[in-house]
């Protein structure tokens, strides 16, 4: 049996088309059903559901064989020895600064002001700004970030941005792009050894899903 973790939303939605391709239909639709795991149309395959920051943790304990999960979570999370062999190109965004439109973020940098940087990405941002040489103080929110700016609690926030429509109805603006994100195929070592018929199967159907074939070092 192959346990694939995936998070509700945009990655299981966008996830769907790639194992359709593979010859795989999950029988469940996770947006009625309260069901944690779901059974697919290969026996031999199920999917559970997971938040999105825990896919990593799944997969490298052996909790799941395998995952996707976004390029943000992992570089968030610094989860090591995860087998990355795709990037599936789906769930694509950036992690990006943003800050009130009346504000001047780039003078404040400029004069070396210190900075008040809401976000849930503590890690990337500390490194962020650290190679710019910004001074910053970090406070921790796990959801609302566009409030922190309105409410004077931050300055600016890191925050994932897609069509950038959440930012405009808040009245901010984008003023830096970290990255690119997009969602990854995650694999645990140890299943690979011990299912590595299985596992090389749908890694290989997910490849050849791809509009542009593109493999990630491990």
């Amino acid at each position: 049996m192959i346990t694939l973790a995936l998070s509700k939303g945009r990655i299981f939605d966008e996830t769907m088309p790639l194992l359709e391709a593979a010859g795989v239909q999950v029988l469940d639709d996770p947006e009625r059903s309260r069901k944690l795991i779901l059974d697919t149309s290969d026996p031999g395959l199920r999917v559970v559901l997971v938040r999105a920051t825990d896919v990593p943790t799944y997969v490298q304990y052996g909790g799941a064989d395998m995952g996707v999960v976004g390029s943000d979570t992992l570089l968030e999370s610094g989860c090591e020895g995860l087998y990355q062999p795709l990037d599936l190109q789906i769930a694509r965004c950036r992690l990006s600064v943003a800050v009130r439109a009346d504000a001047d973020y780039q003078q404040a940098v400029r004069q070396g002001a210190r900075l008040k940087v809401a976000t849930k990405y503590v890690r990337l941002s500390r490194e962020f700004f650290a190679a710019k040489g910004v001074h910053i103080d970090l406070i921790k929110l796990y959801g609302s970030m566009e409030l922190a700016p309105l409410t004077g609690l931050a300055d600016a926030i890191v925050d994932l941005v897609s069509t950038g429509g959440t930012l405009k109805a808040n009245h901010l603006v984008e003023v830096e792009r970290i990255m690119d994100i997009s969602a990854r195929l995650v694999v645990n070592q140890a299943s690979l050894k011990l299912k590595p018929l299985a596992l090389r199967r749908l890694i290989d159907a997910f490849d050849q899903a791809l509009p542009h074939r593109s493999g990630v070092p491990s």
